[in-house]
């Protein structure tokens, strides 16, 4: 079923009557990463199985960009336009950069290797901070599998000086994140431990302070229902549109439902876009790529 559901009148002002979701293109095994390409007027995400970073354009329409991709998994761009992406095979933050050549920024910490970097967002101050669950060692699917020598954590990654520290280890299994618009918030999807009969599943939320220092621990921000939210976007306004098995949820900074955009395929992840409003959401449904038009304009970061 697709359509908008609205469980709130703000919800109401977001959407536009004559613009439904469109599907894009089909074909992929698990869509991941979606990242806008501003000056490309492009969209990239990967086709997370079949190892290979796909590109979408209005014009152009869907190609291959890069193959193999390491079976890359979230990415964003950094204060330099490159690609910084989460790689399941290096089990690292890895760096595309401008001639396309690859730099590993962290693969370890404390001695020990991360477990699959899954989701990555860059700060203002040029700081990367990303997810580190297990979920890209647990099976020959995504990854390849290996034992874990770490707990599933946040990090934050100086890439000029290679200087990483802890965040949070307060999750079982962290998923998609994004910062609020005035960078005081990061939220991060807690997607639970996939072994456990019933999994730990909620959105969080981890106060910074203006500095970009933690100032709080983790705290429960929002339960999704139905299932979990994976990848995560952040509008204008601060209002959070994430991932969910029926389609995506916008849910307020208070933690209010808003309303919900309905799929017909679970949701991965998600992005703004378009050039230069930035007034289309992106909506990777796990075998399909999606697109609507908002009236709503995806954050910019200072």
């Amino acid at each position: 079923m697709d359509g908008f559901v609205s469980h709130d009148p703000r919800f109401d002002r977001f959407i536009l009557d004559n613009a439904p979701a469109e599907r894009l293109a089909e074909g992929f095994r698990w869509i991941e990463g979606l990242v806008w390409m501003g000056d490309w007027n492009a969209l990239l995400f990967q086709d997370l199985p079949r190892d290979r970073t796909m590109m979408w354009s209005e014009t152009t329409g869907l190609s291959v960009w890069r193959q193999p991709s390491g079976k890359a998994n979230g990415q964003a761009r950094d204060r330099q336009g490159r690609l910084v992406l989460c790689s399941n095979l290096a089990r690292a933050v890895q760096r595309v950069e401008h001639d396309g050549s690859l730099t590993t920024l962290a693969d370890r910490f404390e001695g020990r290797r991360l477990n699959s970097p899954n989701d990555v967002a860059v700060h203002s101050d040029g700081t990367i901070w990303f997810t580190d669950p297990v979920y890209g060692i647990a099976n020959d699917y995504e990854g390849i599998r290996q034992p874990s020598e770490r707990h599933p954590a946040v990090y934050r990654l100086h890439s000029e000086t290679g200087a990483m520290a802890l965040v949070s280890e307060a999750f079982d299994g962290p998923n998609g994140l994004a910062f609020s618009p005035d960078e005081r918030r990061l939220y991060v999807a807690e997607t639970g431990d996939q072994t456990r009969p019933e999994p730990v599943q909620i959105l969080r939320v981890i106060d910074l302070a203006p500095d970009g220092t933690v100032a709080g621990p983790a705290r429960d921000f929002h339960k999704v229902d139905r299932g979990y939210t994976d990848g995560l976007a952040v509008d204008e306004d601060g209002n959070i549109w994430s991932s969910a098995w029926d389609g995506v949820h916008c849910i307020a900074p208070d933690g209010t439902l808003l309303g919900r955009i309905l799929l017909p395929e679970r949701v991965s992840n998600l992005c703004f876009g378009g050039s230069p409003q930035r007034n289309r959401l992106f909506i990777g449904v796990s075998h399909a790529l999606h697109a609507v038009f908002l009236n709503r304009r995806g954050a910019a970061w200072p």
